[in-house]
């Protein structure tokens, strides 16, 4: 999946990246995966190599549907993720007055 906008100079996006941004792109609105979900579903790296990915290359894909285990938004882009839950219908609940994403409702397993 190479990206129409990069510059040639720009190396290449290395294919575990590639793997993750196709599954990230994948999972419908309204449902989210979390770090360790997608590590598991491509069966090789971990929650943090897939944070790592989604930090780098994530911008151009629905980066609110890869979420923390414990179902809050990615520290500090909570201001950006809530409104898109909204807007899909995500499933959200509040702990400890914090939104959350409601993952017995909306994990997504990969299955189309």
């Amino acid at each position: 999946m190479r990206r129409m906008t990069e510059p040639e100079d720009v190396p290449a996006i290395p294919p575990y990246a590639e793997a993750v941004l196709e599954l990230a792109e994948r999972i419908p609105p309204g449902k989210v995966m979390t770090y360790g979900d997608v590590a598991e579903y491509l069966g090789r790296g971990g929650p943090r190599q897939v944070g790592r990915v989604m930090a780098l290359y994530g911008a151009p894909v629905p980066w609110w549907r890869v979420i923390r285990a414990d179902g809050r938004p990615l520290p500090g882009h909570e201001h950006r993720a809530l409104p898109e839950y909204r807007a899909e219908g995500t499933p959200l609940r509040t702990v400890a007055g914090e939104p959350r994403v409601d993952l017995r409702a909306a994990r997504w397993d990969g299955t189309p």
